[in-house]
């Protein structure tokens, strides 16, 4: 009974005490509700959300932003309400949340620990990063300290401080399960996942370190019901804050473009392209006239680190580049051709839209007979080069997929082949002489220009 009575003592003296942190930080954190006039709505008690994936996504009703439209009983098309949290950066009154919670809105209203409550003024809001900058009219206020993500270490413990379901001041705390988690439709966001409790009425609110520093905003859940479900992602406040600055100074974001369509690399690919693991970006695309271009990057490139941040895999670029200020140079190191070489890129400003590549059925009559990747091919036209806005004398058209390392590596019919080992395809026959000189067992990459976008395809050529 004794050893039991110990090693309980000792148990409870390894875990943190949270009191300390709560009492200091606890007044800098604030309830956020908002109405909308004129639009039909439901308040956010009676439903998990919306996802931010397609509708046909079938991980739709897993990742849900938390004080969107529910599926609860109708509100009057009058107005709608909505809760949410949110923390002052600043004694002069400047409170951040997160862009969901306030898009929309017509009234926006911030209340205190004391009870006190405020109209905020929206400063600025970017979706991009979830992220909204608000003001209120007061001095003297209590507000947190700002700390840096990228001190944390994975198992960490941290704290969030929110109002789920509209009950205030609400703590929970949990590890950091990982960081820099990429979300599905989310380019720009190295999420901090953790297992802190967080639940609808959390966005927008603080997740703290055990020094009592901010070091993340709570975003995002996974879930299939709506409720808390042990995966919780913040965004990185060191990415918050450079929102924020940009926001208080210019009312709108602006991110850096680097111009390039990229994709991961798997241990197929790798071995195409003589690398000893997979990691990097696997460039799919050069944008014309894009600063990539203009620094030299290439089709089947492989990135290997940006500014000599070494790339893991290619989720880690989009927010490297995003971040980076517009005007700067950049190092990139690359894979090409199986040596590597140093570019170097002059980030320019994200544009507001980005151009998809059509696809159009295919009318040459000029083909291939199916080769031992089970693969035909038929020539593009010149008018079919110019409506995929291929350069001349590029390009061959997948006709038909048969059984066969192909058709497993995801081949489609109307598939556009644009480069395979490295080589430039423009004719059926210039692609099949290639496929029969490869040596069988060898791994080749196939760049493909599909419906969605080119991307690559590691074959292993067969007996």
């Amino acid at each position: 009974m004794a050893l039991f009575s110990l090693s309980c003592a000792v148990q409870a003296q390894s875990l943190p005490d949270f009191t300390q942190l709560v009492e200091q930080n606890a007044p800098a954190v604030v309830n956020i509700s908002t109405v909308s006039h004129g639009r039909q709505g439901y308040h956010q008690f009676h439903g998990p959300g919306k996802s931010p994936l397609p509708e046909n996504s079938p991980f739709g009703d897993l990742f849900r932003r938390f004080l969107e439209e529910g599926q609860g009983p109708e509100r009057p098309p009058e107005e709608s309400e909505s809760l949410g949290s949110g923390f002052i950066i600043s004694t002069d009154g400047y409170v951040l949340t997160n862009h969901h919670v306030v898009d929309g809105a017509d009234e926006v209203i911030v209340r205190l620990s004391n009870r006190k409550s405020y109209e905020a003024k929206v400063v600025g809001s970017d979706e991009a990063s979830d992220i909204a900058l608000l003001k209120i009219d007061a001095e003297n206020l209590p507000a947190v300290r700002i700390g840096n993500s990228k001190d944390l270490k994975i198992g960490a413990w941290v704290l969030a401080i929110g109002s789920p379901f509209g009950f205030e001041a609400t703590v929970t705390a949990g590890i950091v399960s990982a960081k820099g988690r990429s979300l599905p439709s989310e380019n720009y966001v190295p999420y901090i996942q953790t297992d802190v409790a967080i639940n609808p009425g959390n966005s927008g609110g603080p997740l703290f370190d055990l020094n009592g520093e901010v070091v993340g905003v709570n975003s995002q859940i996974f879930s299939r019901s709506g409720g808390f479900m042990g995966l919780s992602f913040a965004v990185p406040i060191e990415l918050a804050m450079n929102v924020v600055e940009q926001l208080r100074k210019d009312g709108h974001v602006t991110r850096g473009y680097l111009g390039v369509l990229i994709q991961d690399i798997d241990r197929n690919l790798a071995e195409s392209f003589g690398l000893p693991r997979p990691q990097g970006a696997l460039v799919a695309r050069v944008v014309k006239d894009s600063p990539a271009e203009k620094a030299g990057l290439q089709v089947g490139d492989v990135i290997l680190t940006f500014n000599q941040q070494l790339l893991h895999d290619s989720t880690q670029l989009p927010p490297l580049v995003g971040t980076t200020a517009v005007g700067e140079d950049a190092k990139l190191t690359v894979l090409r051709n199986g040596k590597e070489i140093t570019l170097t890129v002059r980030i320019a400003e994200l544009p507001a839209d980005d151009a998809e590549i059509p696809s159009e059925p295919s009318t040459a009559a000029d083909s291939v007979k199916s080769n031992k990747l089970g693969l035909v091919f038929s020539e593009l036209s010149a008018e079919e080069r110019k409506q995929l806005e291929l350069p001349a004398e590029q390009g061959v058209r997948v006709e038909e997929v048969h059984e066969g390392p192909a058709a497993d590596a995801g081949v489609q019919p109307g598939d556009v082949v644009l480069m395979i080992d490295g080589q430039k395809v423009s004719h059926p026959t210039q692609l099949e002489q290639i496929i029969s000189g490869a040596p069988a067992g060898k791994t080749v990459a196939l760049l493909l220009l599909k419906q969605q976008g080119p991307v690559f395809v590691a074959l292993r050529i067969p007996e």
